[in-house]
């Protein structure tokens, strides 16, 4: 018989816990049986001593198995989409829509921001009357009808993750690889896809700073959630300057409608064509991931992803006419306010982090969990890596609150933007594939 003391204890001694171990913990940890501090007192043993491959895919499965798992019996693969988290990141808001126009089924649970990283689900509560927050029949339904709904995850799935992340937040154990690993997939396997890729963010404005980093994270992900029977493949993006030029929830979503209606184009656009070529590939619907590419970038191309993507938001609340009249929909700031260089140059580093914290003190983020979101503030038009600038030329445009707050966030952007005379070397957007 299991129980919390004995599985704590040979943890500390560096052995493995068995399955049916790790199985009781979760479910103990879901209803209660699993106090914080044993909790905490398990992460601690995790961080210290790592599960090993069998242990973090038997963690992973557990926690999955704490509370309700979703199936589907819809007439093609059920996809889904993952990212470690970023700026300017709102490849979910392009890549759902136009993953259904290809015909796949994506119910993508996902979360909102905390600290430096946008939350998907904060973006897209951005448009007015929509709410992510659908029950599980009305998710079914969107899915079924549209092919795709981008929801919050609902308490009874992966309640063991619920109780162990907000403990590893207040006992220093978030850094764990085996922890981060079953914390992902528990909550995407949890969904009954079919298929998952990975957009694993590595530099200034990711989590994962260095490459080393991004690439055993990107492994221990793969491995775990193919040995638990999901198809999962990785990429490893850049996150040296914003993925996209807008910070901010408000601003996010108009750049995405912006690219749906066929007015911008960029690094989002590549990188939702290779992420969802990936998928495309890994289902067997194409016959490489570069056919897949081509796929999902004709939906944007042609409009049926702006045509999923209206449908969307209809369904979950928003207004019926959004993809036609979506400037008059979105929340607009205040004060409006120009950054611009004091001398030609060139943009030569950008501290992704730091613009995430400015558009946080903005209002567009949260600190704590609790705190409110103002979806009109944040960045836009950032500079590019690279970009040659006349003196005057905005090195981004404010949208803030109140003066007060605008001129905070000017002097942020200044400290994040670095200016030279030469040129740097960009690097490519997709550092590497991992299958």
């Amino acid at each position: 018989m299991s129980n919390a003391r004995a599985i704590i204890a040979r943890l500390r001694q560096g052995q493995t816990p068995t399955q049916d171990d790790l199985f009781w913990f979760a479910q103990g940890l879901a209803d209660g049986r699993v106090t914080d501090a044993q909790a905490g007192a398990f992460a601690m043993a995790v961080c210290l001593n790592g599960l090993g491959d069998g242990g973090r895919v038997a963690l992973t499965m557990a926690m999955r198995d704490s509370g309700a798992t979703l199936d589907w019996n819809l007439p093609g693969p059920v996809l889904d989409k993952h990212s470690t988290g970023g700026v300017g990141d709102c490849v979910s808001l392009v890549l759902a829509p136009a993953l259904a126009a290809c015909g796949v089924y994506v119910p993508m649970i996902s979360g909102r921001g905390l600290g430096h990283t946008g939350g998907t689900l904060d973006k897209l509560e951005a448009v007015p009357g929509l709410s992510t927050e659908l029950s599980e029949n009305q998710l079914r339904d969107t899915v079924a009808k549209v092919g795709c709904a981008i929801v919050s995850a609902s308490a009874d799935i992966a309640p063991a993750d619920k109780r162990l992340y907000a403990v590893r937040d207040v006992t220093a154990t978030v850094e764990s690889l085996d922890l981060i690993t079953a914390s992902i997939l528990s909550k995407k396997l949890a969904a009954g896809v079919d298929g998952l890729v990975l957009d694993v963010k590595v530099g200034s404005g990711a989590f994962m700073k260095d490459i080393a980093q991004a690439r055993a994270l990107a492994q221990a992900l793969t491995q775990t959630a193919n040995a638990a029977g999901c198809k999962t493949s990785a990429l490893i993006s850049d996150m040296s300057q914003p993925l996209a030029p807008a910070l901010g929830n408000a601003l996010e979503v108009a750049e995405v409608m912006r690219i749906l209606t066929g007015q911008s184009q960029g690094q989002l656009v590549e990188l939702c064509a290779a992420l969802g070529g990936a998928l495309l590939s890994d289902a067997g619907l194409v016959k490489d991931a570069q056919s897949g590419a081509d796929a999902v970038f004709g939906a944007i191309s042609d409009g049926r992803a702006a045509d999923k993507f209206g449908a969307m938001v209809a369904a979950m609340g928003g207004p019926i006419h959004f993809v036609e009249r979506w400037k008059r929909f979105l929340p607009e700031a205040t004060v409006i306010r120009e950054v611009p260089a004091n001398t030609t140059s060139y943009v030569t580093a950008i501290d992704g982090e730091a613009l995430g914290l400015a558009v946080v003190n903005l209002g567009g983020g949260r600190v704590v969990e609790s705190d409110r979101i103002n979806p009109a503030v944040g960045l836009a038009g950032v500079a590019r890596l690279g970009d040659k600038l006349a003196k005057g030329q905005p090195l981004a445009v404010i949208h803030a609150a109140r003066p007060g707050d605008a001129d905070r966030a000017e002097a942020a952007v200044r400290r994040a933007i670095t200016l030279g005379p030469q040129p740097p070397d960009v690097p490519d957007l997709i550092a590497e594939r991992i299958s």
